[in-house]
């Protein structure tokens, strides 16, 4: 489960110094559109915002009004006071005496569980095709799918811990992300080591529920995830980094079930789940390119600029090329090429052409499409091909 904590245990930083002529380029072909979208005030305290991690959202747990109250006198503050943001699932359902787990929640980022769904998807296409490929008995994948979910639960939220405990100095100072809770100061930095460690343990568990060959293949994976964090200073392609390690599920999933990864399989997967990920964080970056410029963050949102609706669309399409040559080296049937490939095909055509990528509402509702419609929807061809396969 060690490729879990990829994501995001690395949000950016925002340590870049400058911002040099390539940096600049894509933002000239910014929209006017794009431009009215992004506050004055925003772009004012830009040299230090990095860009969101999967999922990341503020939490409820302090105002952004206290941000400002530094600078304003008594009067203006109150008359300029942003209002409380609406309570949560958490706020609602989270008795009184027990309001101190909040924070620990919203440390973990449970209250948006995008950045695990997408972690868990590669993880439980490769669990459903090899359970048809081998013939395995209901109980096998019931049991995997179950068990990744866990895993990718437990270590998400640990990576989230892991990339705030990194960044809570910076994060303070952004409005965006002032509320998180180390940022905030409701979770001290001791709290959160004894927390991590915690969750550690946890997906420690669900990794020794494997066989030997995936946790080695498992813990394959952690070149990678060191790596990662520093790719957006030195590159303008940190999201291949990402892929590869977001999508290691693909492998461990298939190693789960068989016992060792089928390559012929498992191998094209992997590939085209790494392509998907490149393009589905491509369309995430593009809400934050202005303050990426600012903040001197690369990303293929900036590398590609005006392009990248049709690059997006070529890696859509080299991802459905992956999966139907997968399913095709494992034998599947009419139910994985109509649900998994046709199916998956027109929801992600359907994405690249009415994506604004000016739009940072738009964005954000094209990429959790992935982990909503795109992933269940894959899943569920790949589900119904087993059920034919082997049960029926």
């Amino acid at each position: 489960m060690f490729p879990l904590l990829a994501r995001s245990a690395c949000a950016r930083t925002g340590l870049g110094v400058g911002v040099g002529v390539r940096r600049l380029a894509p933002l000239s072909r910014l929209s006017t559109q794009a431009k009215r979208t992004v506050p004055k005030t925003s772009l004012l305290r830009a040299h230090i915002l990095p860009r969101r991690s999967l999922a990341d959202t503020p939490s409820p747990l302090r105002s952004s009004s206290s941000l400002t109250s530094s600078s304003s006198s008594p009067t203006s503050t109150a008359a300029t006071a942003a209002p409380a943001p609406p309570p949560t699932a958490f706020d609602r359902f989270i008795p009184t005496w027990a309001a101190g787990l909040k924070p620990y929640l919203y440390l973990l980022r449970w209250d948006k569980p995008i950045g695990a769904l997408l972690l868990y998807w590669p993880g439980a296409w490769a669990i459903t095709m090899a359970s048809t490929a081998t013939h395995a008995p209901l109980s096998t994948p019931l049991w995997y799918l179950a068990l990744f979910g866990v895993g990718a639960m437990v270590m998400r939220g640990a990576g989230c811990i892991i990339n705030d405990m990194w960044d809570s100095k910076v994060d303070a100072k952004v409005e965006r992300t002032a509320t998180r809770p180390l940022a905030a100061g409701t979770v001290t930095h001791t709290a959160a080591t004894v927390f991590l460690a915690s969750q550690l343990t946890l997906g420690l568990g669900v990794l020794t529920q494997l066989n030997m060959y995936s946790i080695a293949l498992g813990a394959a994976s952690l070149p990678l995830i060191f790596v990662y964090p520093f790719m957006k200073r030195v590159t303008y392609y940190p999201q291949i980094v990402l892929g590869l390690c977001f999508e290691w599920g693909a492998l461990l999933g298939w190693s789960a079930v068989a016992g060792s990864v089928d390559w012929s399989v498992a191998g094209p997967l992997y590939a085209g789940c790494v392509a998907y990920c490149v393009a589905y964080d491509t369309i995430y970056a593009h809400q934050d390119k202005r303050d990426d410029v600012t903040a001197g963050v690369k990303s293929t949102a900036l590398a590609w600029g005006d392009k990248s609706k049709p690059i997006i669309g070529t890696l859509y399409t080299g991802f459905v090329c992956a999966l139907t040559y997968a399913g095709y080296a494992m034998g599947a049937g009419p139910l994985y090429y109509a649900i998994s490939c046709v199916g998956g095909a027109a929801h992600l055509a359907w994405q690249v052409i009415t994506v604004d990528l000016d739009s940072r509402a738009d964005c954000w509702k094209k990429f959790t499409s992935n982990g909503y419609i795109a992933g269940p929807l894959i899943w569920a061809g790949m589900f119904a091909d087993y059920l034919a396969q082997v049960i029926f």
